[in-house]
């Protein structure tokens, strides 16, 4: 009976769910609304059949993909990075913080019993949401934008501030017993030892680990041991008081150095991309129809105040902290929803009875209202900003690492005679390029030749989009295995067929399926060595060069019908 109800529950939520990503993707509103309005759509407050009562339950377990979503932003921001953000993120972040929680408190002040509940309730409504932000911007690749860097500066502000207003729930509350609290120099020791555990495990342990699971090529482990590093810091941060997802990024931050850094992405990318889906679900079960219904306008007003203050306070803030109009409004738009903490903070006061059930109920819907327009807050941002661009000929905001592939990139599959060659010609000629190879040896080789080689599977689609190979002007795949090179060909041109492939092949039949499959060119091995040594003789013997060079070129010109070898018994000319 109970797995029957599971199949049944499974049922409704995959085909409820690819309807609504499916439809609102082909209307331009984006994934994370499709998936909001699902889970209104399955939820057990919606008048149809749902997927289970149990809400919260289920949004605490799908939390686990925001500390994902963090471990994947740590490993492509290295602490140099990091240190470079510390005005944005103690600047702007922190008046943020201030200056609209100060203003949301006193709105809630005129109907609020006391100044510390509205205190209370301003400051937690003036977090935004890390994982939908962060999940818009990694869809957009807008990550390493000047947006998208401030935008990241001022929500990891909020998360170490939650961590602040969580211990103070206490102290506005006349129930709770603060006696049993650790004294302060315990948690001060608590939350050296947790740092000094994560700074161990993510600078030692875990890269030795990684290091001889690649020798032996055994890839569960890999995957096991990266999932035991990134609970192991959230698990961490979390004992410490500290936010999960905090733990998860200084993990991946201190692992963005490793050359296994692509292929930990890859591994933990479909992982991330499935628990952040049910996250926006759990968050659409949380809305109240019941409730809104009763009280819409009270909800919708709400909500309208709360994104207006967003708004008046982020916009001159971003230009006082010397970012542009277009930024500015990105930003703005970005930060003008509540966030998933305060599910977390309202709970908490509401078992410590600093606010009451009515008060909850309300901050909640407000909360999940506010999370169901932001794609659309974002896409009216980003139009604004659109427009303001081309009124006042400000540059575009271009991703950096997009603009860094104005210039040639290569991406090289192989790292063996064959790819160092490649990548040894590509360097001497000044064309930024990357390699890949899954043999820890011939990656360490590449670090002796100071060549960007890093540990991975080209074949594996989702280190591919790790790496965005829809912005590589070249794939060149130098893999001595036929099969695995078939593969990759195939995938790349069904997903990116704009990008050229060049692909090293063992002989004229390998040649002719890889062409099939989508090769712009391949190359086979032993008739190209066979015409060089050819083109050898014939100048040794006398033949002038011009005249040998032209026959070579002719010869791969007509797909070297003119050296193809000819079935047995074939006596045509």
């Amino acid at each position: 009976m109970h797995l029957d109800s599971f199949i049944v529950s499974a049922l409704l939520l995959l085909a409820v769910t690819s309807v609504a990503v499916a439809l609102f993707r082909r209307l331009g509103l984006g994934s994370v609304l499709g998936l909001l309005v699902a889970g209104v759509v399955i939820g057990p407050h919606s008048p149809g059949p749902y997927v289970t009562a149990h809400v919260e339950d289920v949004r605490h377990f799908t939390e686990l993909g925001v500390v994902l979503l963090l471990f994947v932003i740590g490993l492509e921001m290295k602490p140099s990075r990091l240190w470079s953000l510390r005005r944005d993120l103690f600047g702007l972040g922190s008046l943020q913080i201030l200056l609209a929680g100060l203003a949301i408190a006193l709105y809630v002040s005129l109907g609020a019993e006391s100044w510390k509940t509205a205190l209370f309730i301003g400051f937690t409504l003036s977090f935004s949401s890390t994982a939908f932000i962060m999940q818009l911007l990694q869809e957009r690749g807008a990550f390493a934008s000047s947006h998208g860097t401030g935008t990241f500066a001022v929500l990891l502000m909020q998360d170490l501030s939650v961590v602040l207003l969580l211990a103070l729930v206490p102290l506005l509350s006349d129930t709770a017993t603060i006696a049993s609290g650790n004294p302060l120099w315990e948690q001060l020791l608590i939350l050296g030892g947790m740092f000094t555990v994560i700074w161990v495990f993510g600078r030692r342990v875990v890269p030795f680990a990684l290091e001889r699971l690649a020798r032996h090529d055994n890839r569960e482990a890999f995957l096991l041991v990266t999932l035991l590093a990134v609970f192991l810091a959230a698990w961490a941060m979390h004992q410490a008081g500290l936010s999960m997802a905090l733990g998860a990024l200084i993990m991946g931050m201190l692992l963005s150095g490793s050359r296994y850094n692509m292929q930990l992405h890859a591994h933990i990318e479909p992982f991330k991309g499935l628990l952040m889906s049910l996250f926006f679900v759990a968050v659409g079960m949380s809305i109240d129809l019941g409730e809104l219904a009763e009280q819409p306008l009270e909800f919708i007003g709400h909500t309208a105040v709360l994104i207006s203050i967003k708004l008046v306070v982020l916009f001159p803030l971003a230009l006082a902290f010397g970012y542009s109009r277009s930024d500015s409004v990105r930003i703005t738009f970005l930060l003008a929803q509540a966030g998933e903490f305060g599910f977390v903070l309202f709970g908490s006061a509401l078992a410590l009875e600093v606010i009451d059930e009515a008060t909850f109920i309300m901050a909640v819907g407000v909360i999940s209202l506010s999370m169901l327009v932001t794609p659309l807050l974002v896409r009216f941002g980003d139009r604004l900003a659109c427009r303001i661009e081309g009124n006042r000929n400000e540059p575009q905001d271009l991703p950096t690492d997009m603009q860094a592939v104005s210039e040639p990139q290569v991406l090289i599959g192989g790292y063996g005679r064959m790819g160092h060659t490649i990548a040894t010609l590509l360097q001497a000629s000044g064309i930024p390029f990357v390699a890949f190879d899954t043999n820890p040896e011939r990656v360490e080789v590449g670090r002796v030749y100071c060549q960007p080689v890093l540990y991975g599977d080209i074949s594996d689609p989702e280190l591919l989009a790790a790496v965005h190979a829809e912005r590589a002007s070249l794939v060149v795949l130098a893999i001595d295995d036929g099969s695995i090179a078939l593969r990759t060909v195939s995938h790349l041109r069904n997903t990116y067929p704009q990008v050229p492939v060049i692909v090293r092949a063992r002989d004229l039949e390998a040649s002719s399926h890889l062409l099939q499959a989508g090769a712009t060119e391949a190359f086979p091995e032993t008739i190209e060595a066979s015409l060089r040594l050819g083109a050898k003789a014939l100048q040794m013997v006398g033949a002038p060069d011009d005249s040998v060079d032209l026959l070579i070129q002719g010869v791969r010109e007509t797909g070297y019908e003119l050296v193809r070898e000819r079935p047995e018994g074939d006596e045509s000319p």
